[in-house]
């Protein structure tokens, strides 16, 4: 069959890559893609915003299937209008995918529904939230309501800190509309993880657990990215504790979305954080994450379209996912000054080096090509990510790999894995 797959990041170069490989891909198309997609298939000049161009490139084409990777074009309706015309396609629903586009529905969501998360106020003016934050005591989590690239939130010690953060994104806008409300949480403690399932309206199947690394630098210290870097599996996950998950949020939240008439199909990722008191909701995507989804698809084994195919048409109940046992790292390679101002068009070297490292694959997220020169062209330049024997092992594949790909300014985590490691 014919498949198109909307994106351009990291994400869809790790999905190119795995839906490239099913029996059943004829031809894929990536629509922006990048100069890592263009391994895989042809790169398509529509931009993942441009719904009706998307459609319409669908028809002209008679794609029989497309896989919509970010989160923008699903909350945009880009499902619903593909649908319409008779165009099968994996993702939520555009009122379904509210429940990443607005974080307000989320938590109203999880508040009616019993599901554990942090307990918060929803503020739609900037001084009805000062009073509120000016008179906590302790520290506090601000987040803009809107989608805000993954960089909207803001974990903070002071209330002073917290006073500052809503400022910016209300009073200034740094995110644009996303910033119209914000969501000014408890802050948790504990251990960060991602989990991620295909649903398909009324089955649910729980992929590789996975942690990500959002904070800038070593230590989880500075500023929140879109994530530096992510392994699988999550040994913080135990069997027990994925089970609780399962009980405890992944069901409720389907029930509580057929119920609220949003009924949800796609990829439901489940930002959560281990606490004392057990598994708590930091947040829901509606795509699979970034850089998670690179080690998580590293690992699989099975035919990754197949699956999708049996979520869009409700029959995950006939499909069981291999893995391999061996854990991954990725490591993202960011350009400098990542995630406020960074210089573009720096010349990129040693990917194939990299590459002949054993077990590891680069994945471009923000590169393009100026002639025969590859450069980077954003903040996340690229998910350099390994396969080992044990999490050490695959910790040191990946490092080895970095070493070897250069471009002015560079920054890197030089510790993803390394909870992993503790843990184990």
């Amino acid at each position: 069959m014919k498949v198109l797959l909307v994106g351009g990041g990291g994400r869809e170069h790790a999905l190119a890559w795995k839906l490239s490989k099913s029996k059943l891909c004829r031809h894929l198309y990536i629509a922006p893609g990048n100069p890592g997609t263009a391994q895989f298939g042809t790169n398509v000049d529509v931009s993942d915003t441009d719904i009706e161009g998307l459609v319409k490139f669908a028809k002209e084409k008679l794609i029989n299937f497309v896989v919509v990777g970010p989160e923008d074009p699903l909350a945009l309706g880009l499902v619903d209008k593909l649908e319409a015309v008779g165009i099968k396609a994996f993702g939520p629903s555009g009122p379904a995918a509210q429940l990443e586009a607005d974080k307000a529905f989320a938590k109203k969501i999880m508040q009616s529904f019993s599901i554990p998360t942090a307990e918060a106020r929803i503020f739609d003016d900037y001084d009805t939230a000062y009073e509120y934050i000016a008179s906590r005591e302790n520290g506090v989590v601000i987040k803009a309501a809107g989608l805000a690239k993954g960089k909207g939130v803001y974990v903070c010690n002071e209330p002073s800190e917290a006073l500052r953060a809503a400022e910016k994104i209300m009073k200034d806008r740094i995110f644009g509309d996303a910033g119209r409300q914000i969501i000014v949480e408890e802050k948790m403690l504990g251990q960060e993880a991602s989990i991620l399932a295909f649903v398909d309206g009324r089955n649910i199947y729980v992929l590789e657990s996975s942690q990500d690394h959002k904070p800038l630098c070593d230590g989880d210290k500075g500023p929140n990215t879109g994530g530096m870097g992510a392994y699988s599996p999550a040994p913080c996950v135990t069997e027990k504790l994925m089970s609780q998950i399962e009980r405890e949020v992944l069901v409720p939240v389907v029930d509580g979305m057929n119920r609220n008439e949003t009924p949800y199909k796609g990829l439901l990722y489940a930002g959560i954080m281990i606490t004392a008191g057990g598994p708590r909701v930091l947040e829901f995507n509606v795509r699979f994450g970034d850089p998670e989804t690179q080690p998580i698809l590293m690992r699989l084994q099975s035919d990754l379209l197949e699956a999708m195919i049996a979520c869009a048409d409700g029959k995950l109940d006939e499909i069981t996912l291999k893995w391999d046992p061996r854990p991954a790292v990725g490591v993202v390679m960011a350009s400098g000054g990542y995630p406020d101002a960074y210089e573009k068009g720096k010349v990129i070297t040693g990917i194939d080096q990299a590459e002949a490292v054993d077990d590891v694959k680069v994945f471009h997220a923000g590169t393009k090509t100026e002639g025969e020169t590859l450069v980077n062209s954003g903040g996340r330049v690229l998910c350099v990510t390994a396969l080992g024997s044990d999490i050490a092992d695959a910790q040191k594949r990946a490092y080895e790999a970095v070493a070897k790909v250069k471009f002015d300014d560079a920054v890197y985590r030089t510790d993803i894995g390394a909870k992993a490691i503790k843990k184990s």
